[in-house]
């Protein structure tokens, strides 16, 4: 292939991501050194990673926060960011999936594909970002490439392409062969040696040449210049065939399929080529889409360095006890001093300084470009999901999904003299990560956090106690629930009440003149009358709020005028009242629709109170129920286990949907109560004597037998 002419050509934005434990850090962590950025190789097991930093993920031997860094390779930069694996923390892979241009996805070749492979899949298959992928793990006992490449299709619906044919298994693993090239690349295993690179012979050389005319003829299949060299019926060369693989890749025709055995040093250097080879440069994804501000008027930003600035903050981080916004510059450049636009909140931030990113680390730059990922300090209101950009150019970019907590607790501090410092802590924790929640029971006065997982809150805890010394208790864990309706309700409410004017705009006893007495305050009429219509829809139809207002003839004038923002505040009111639903939950799966208000020249407050109340006696005579967040459990266990497993399950009202087989093992794969699952990770070890896994993630809010 010609070398790339332009330096952003020459630039990788990847990530690495799989289900927990296949070897995702211990990847990066050789990616690093055998690029030359470390010098020693941190293993996750002996707490020393590099992107593993903070002090629970070394503790605990996982990855919690998305850690990025960047390495030389080949001529080329490459941005890495090391993602989760655990459930808990799939908004981190979200997010970081959401401004990489390219993936490395990793699976182990005895497990195969695993719940979280899937979920790390289907969010890539979201924002169309290629992948490659490695099958780790070659050297243990039960690997099998073949059966991988099979659950990658057969699971993900993906077509995999194995560009490799591996050399032995399990302890006889010692390399692959290069189907591109055509040679053998074999390792000793030691770090410090290169890989030996030879000639394909006898027995060998006839089974890789099949292999890869079967490769030749994949890629023939979904890229027409390399099936008219086929057609031709010539020998395929190196580059042709490497330029096809590139082309059906970006295009997401197919997934370029490694193997190796990262934690004996083995395949590491041919996937980081993988990367350089058959991953997108920024040049080469589409210009990315956004809206005109406040319209629906579609715009869009090259990849260009001259183009007006437009960037995304993905990520919040405290670095030094201060707020810094990771942010993905799509278009134009950035530099300290700069005051960017932020369209949400309609306001300039400046950026005080600007870093490059290196785990924890962070070195001062003057200049990002675009196809950059970068950090940033001074960005004060900035959250995750926003979008800045040049104010004369401006434009609005997709915001970030986020995931709402299904696990609740208390919280408080151990000492009431640290209630002001927890509230302050957990204030930045929440601007740090979407999906921790925190608010004050109305009827306790208790603080209560909400999250993903026992162990997402758990890791909270740990943070309060070592970032910002402050020692708190969890209360026993709840689950979060949602409300929806039984059928349809209709209900109308009339809002009326005399109120001091002061007391209306927002003054405390500010009477009409000084010294002036309380009952000599001007008065004022607070009013408000609507009716709202409720439904319930289908699951997962989400909450739909509108107005069928009928017009208002013969009004005066001045209550014409007035006329549209009454009903924005009774649709407001209505909003409110989703949100709190009728026992205290956030309503879902409804459809409520505001058809008539009585317009009268008052205070937009009295019909947004007015509104509210209609809904919530509208549910009523609808019929709430509860909705309780379903969770799918995937459990591998030894054939012995099975029978004692299957009914701690169903003792917890699971729903079994299968049975089938992992290797020597078998699976369960069950929807389950999230209230019946407290617990369960010591029953399982209990019921199969330590030997079982599982793995669950959220799958719906739903009523439950």
């Amino acid at each position: 292939m010609a070398p790339p002419s332009k330096k952003i050509d020459r630039v990788r934005n990847i990530g690495v991501a799989a289900h927990i434990d296949a070897g995702k850090t211990t990847v990066s962590e050789r990616f690093l050194f055998y690029s030359g950025k470390i010098h020693k190789i941190g293993e996750v097991h002996e707490g020393e990673t590099h992107m593993d930093y903070m002090p629970q993920e070394r503790a605990r031997g996982i990855t919690i926060t998305a850690a990025a860094t960047s390495f030389p390779w080949r001529g080329h930069e490459i941005h890495l960011i090391d993602t989760p694996g655990h459930v808990d923390f799939t908004i981190e892979v979200e997010r970081s999936l959401r401004v990489l241009d390219g993936a490395v996805v990793v699976f182990s070749a005895v497990d195969g594909v695993e719940p979280q492979s899937e979920t790390v899949w289907h969010q890539a298959d979201k924002f169309h970002v290629p992948r490659v992928a490695f099958v780790n793990k070659m050297d243990r006992v039960g690997a099998d490439f073949a059966n991988v490449l099979r659950e990658i299709e057969t699971r993900l619906a993906a077509r995999p392409a194995a560009i490799q044919l591996p050399l032995g298994a399990e302890d006889k693993f010692e390399g692959a062969v290069d189907l591109v090239e055509l040679k053998a690349v074999r390792f000793t295993g030691e770090e410090s040696d290169e890989p030996i690179v030879e000639d394909v012979e006898g027995d060998l050389r006839i089974e890789a040449i099949t292999a890869r005319e079967q490769l030749v003829e994949q890629v023939a299949d979904v890229d027409d210049a390399l099936a008219e060299l086929f057609l031709a019926g010539g020998e395929i060369a190196p580059g042709d065939l490497r330029a096809a693989i590139r082309r059906a890749t970006l295009a997401g025709k197919i997934v370029p399929v490694l193997c190796g055995a990262a934690l004996r040093n083995m395949g590491v250097q041919p996937l980081l080529d993988a990367v350089v080879d058959y991953l997108p440069a920024p040049t080469e994804v589409p210009p990315i889409h956004g809206v005109k501000p406040g319209t629906d008027q579609a715009e869009t930003r090259p990849p260009d360095d001259k183009a007006p600035l437009s960037a995304l903050a993905f990520k919040i981080l405290l670095f030094e006890g201060r707020k810094t916004v990771f942010l993905r510059i799509y278009s134009g450049t950035a530099h300290p001093g700069d005051d960017l636009w932020n369209p949400r909140l309609r306001k300039y931030e400046k950026i005080a300084r600007l870093f490059s990113v290196d785990a924890e680390k962070r070195e001062r730059i003057e200049r990002a470009g675009a196809g950059m990922i970068v950090a940033v300090m001074g960005l004060k209101d900035t959250a995750t999901g926003d979008t800045l950009c040049d104010a004369k150019n401006p434009i609005l970019l997709e915001r970030i999904d986020t995931y709402e907590p299904v696990i609740s607790q208390a919280i408080e501090p151990e000492s009431t003299q640290e209630k002001e410092k927890l509230d302050a802590a957990l204030a930045k924790l929440t601007d740090e990560d979407p999906t921790f929640k925190v608010h004050e029971d109305p009827e306790t006065g208790q603080t209560i956090v909400r999250g993903m997982g026992e162990l997402h809150l758990d890791i909270i805890r740990d943070r309060l106690a070592i970032e910002f010394g402050v020692n708190a208790r969890l209360g026993r864990p709840q689950v979060v629930y949602r409300e929806t309706l039984t059928r349809t309700g209709e209900a109308e409410a009339t809002f009326e009440r005399v109120v001091s004017k002061s007391a209306l705009e927002g003054a405390k006893g500010k009477a009409a003149g000084k010294g002036a007495e309380k009952e000599k305050e001007e008065q004022a009429l607070l009013f408000g009358a609507a009716r709202v219509r409720v439904a319930p829809l289908p699951r997962g139809a989400g909450v739909k709020i509108r107005a069928e207002v009928p017009p208002f003839p013969d009004l005066p004038d001045r209550v014409s005028k007035l006329a549209p923002a009454l009903v924005e505040a009774a649709l407001a009111g209505v909003r409110e009242g989703a949100v709190s639903g009728v026992s205290g939950y956030p309503m879902e799966d409804i459809e409520a629709v505001l058809t008539w208000i009585e317009p009268r020249e008052a205070s937009a407050l009295g019909y947004q109170i007015a509104g509210g109340e209609a809904f919530r006696k509208a549910c009523v005579e609808a019929g709430a129920a509860l909705l309780e967040p379903i969770m799918q459990v995937e459990v591998v266990v030894p054939e012995e286990f099975m029978g004692a497993v299957v009914g701690d399950l169903n003792a917890r009202r699971a729903q079994i949907e299968d049975l089938g087989f992992r290797g020597t093992k078998r699976t369960v794969v069950a929807k389950v109560p999230l209230k019946a699952l407290f617990g369960y990770a010591t029953a399982i070890r209990s019921a199969s004597q330590g030997r079982a896994t599982f793995t669950m993630h959220f799958a719906r809010y739903d009523a439950w037998a």
